[in-house]
């Protein structure tokens, strides 16, 4: 099982594993290459170029080695397959079969298993056993110019709470202490289902589950934030004092142009809700350099709103043309060297800004867990920090520490992205 992309497309191939191991299959996650395996399923991603194109030569890495007798079945499925699907076809049709978003069962008939509906809900984590990912909702309601999320995964389908909460205590009794909450929008929880938001609500009931020290959420997006949810993490203590919320730019045209539905002085005004709401709350956000259009001016506003507002954590993503999107229409106006370098100057600027803000932090004490271990040092993020995405804390090994553990560090010195610390 080769998962590609987001968490979300890894909760799809944790589901699809516990069905394939219940049938008796043998799994094994991201392997190395295609030895000692006899079939190949690729969970792709189709969101933008870059990840297309890791999709594609990931496809053609284990074509090739079918074609040399390593393995007898590729199978393909996930976004760009979703997508692509026919155009995959007729350009790669090595592949033995290609799958949706939507089509567990289907995969697991065609490779010759019964899809079992009483494991609905059940995973084989692909993560370390002591954090998991947990969706919240599928597809999307949102029309932002620039994403083409809703045609592929449909309209936003919220999770009943009473699924999503035996969910939690499922893996919450399988070890895991840490949950990811995500979505494609967080903050639209529940309108669809129960006629309004219910983000709050939600989280109230997952951190009553024991055995959960940490809780943290993802994609929330600002329009229409529900500031109840800011008043429940601020109440439970093992809710992370950390929210990712993409703004993707300040520029009120910009973010019309977008369809975000919100502008760029509603963008400031709510992160100062939510700064005063919680303190030392750590924002992530994300953001789209080259938009079409996006003139210099408005790459500089962009910039001094980097530098004003000090994200905790930042990504930037070079605008992708994305066809079936809205922006598709737009001339692509911006070259592609320059939405490089745009990248890139954001970056250096959040560089600076994470380098002063981990400053501010030696001599400090911080929670962290232990993700592992590599040479002399353990490998461990704080509270504010999301795996794979975020900055890790190194800590000099000190006895036998096994991942999963929470325990208590002090920062004693700070790089742009990482802190190190001794254990207390």
């Amino acid at each position: 099982m080769i998962s590609l992309g987001c968490a979300k497309n890894l909760i799809d191939s944790e589901l699809l594993s516990a069905q394939l191991e219940a049938n008796r299959h043998s799994l094994v996650f991201d392997p190395d290459g295609p030895r000692d395996i006899d079939t190949a399923v690729i969970n792709t991603c189709g969101f933008i170029n870059d990840a297309k194109q890791e999709s594609v030569d990931v496809i053609l890495q284990f074509v090739l080695a079918k074609k040399q007798g390593l393995l007898e079945h590729v199978y393909v499925m996930g976004c760009l397959s979703e997508r692509y699907r026919d155009s995959l076809k007729q350009e790669i049709p090595e592949v033995d079969a290609f799958f949706g978003v939507n089509d567990l069962e289907k995969i697991v008939r065609q490779i010759g298993g019964t899809y079992r509906k009483n494991l609905v809900g059940e995973r084989k984590l692909a993560t370390p056993s002591h954090y998991a990912y947990l969706k919240i909702a599928e597809g999307c309601d949102r029309k932002c110019s620039f994403c083409a999320i809703p045609a592929i995964r449909g309209r936003h389908l919220s999770r009943p709470v009473e699924e999503i909460v035996k969910e939690a205590a499922w893996l919450a009794g399988r070890g895991v202490r840490e949950i990811n909450l995500i979505s494609q929008d967080t903050t639209y929880y529940g309108l669809d289902l129960y006629k309004q938001r219910r983000l709050a609500g939600l989280l109230e009931k997952i951190a009553g589950i024991g055995g959960l020290e940490w809780i943290r959420l993802h994609y929330t997006y600002p329009d229409g934030f529900p500031l109840e949810v800011l008043d429940v993490i601020r109440s439970f203590p093992n809710l992370c004092k950390y929210i990712d919320m993409p703004v993707q730019h300040i520029s009120d045209r910009i973010l019309k142009s977008m369809r975000r539905g919100i502008g760029g002085t509603e963008t400031r005004k709510l992160i100062d809700v939510i700064r005063d709401a919680i303190p030392g709350v750590a924002l992530r956000t994300t953001l789209i350099a080259g938009y079409p259009g996006e003139s210099e001016k408005e790459f500089r506003e962009l910039v001094t709103f980097i530098e004003e507002v000090k994200f905790d954590r930042l990504g930037v993503f070079p605008y992708s043309h994305e066809e079936g999107t809205s922006a598709f229409r737009l001339k692509d106006s911006v070259p592609e060297k320059v939405r490089a370098d745009r990248v890139e100057e954001l970056m250096l600027v959040q560089e600076g800004i994470s380098l002063a803000l981990n400053k501010e932090k030696i001599g400090k004490s911080i929670r962290v867990v232990i993700d592992g271990v590599e040479g002399d040092y353990y490998v461990a993020r704080s509270e504010y920090d999301s795996p794979e995405v975020d900055n890790e804390v190194l800590i000099k090994r000190r006895g036998d520490l096994a991942p999963g553990t929470f325990c208590q560090a002090r920062v004693i010195s700070a790089e742009n992205f990482d802190l190190f610390a001794e254990l207390q």
